[in-house]
């Protein structure tokens, strides 16, 4: 099965990397913005995004996941690869 997943917390990884080891096709990662944290306001990466990069998937970061646009451009980039 092909999916697109959508995810950000900690929570949402354990099903992310359930889904691959069970031998799904992730075709893309969809979470929120890396966000500054700590004093340093440094960037830190979702947690769902750090385990899509470490299982080789593409991640999408959109400021709203609802964009028209967003759903739009990824949707169609993407369709010839979910059929």
């Amino acid at each position: 099965m092909r999916i697109v997943y959508f995810g950000t917390p900690d929570f949402a990884v354990a099903p992310l990397v359930a889904l691959h080891e069970a031998g799904h096709e992730i075709v893309l990662v969809v979470t929120q913005p890396d966000k500054p944290r700590g004093r340093g306001h440094a960037l830190q990466f979702p947690p769902v995004k750090e385990a899509a990069l470490r299982l080789g998937i593409p991640v999408a970061q959109p400021e709203r996941a609802r964009n028209a646009d967003f759903i739009g451009c990824s949707v169609r980039r993407r369709r010839s690869s979910l059929s």
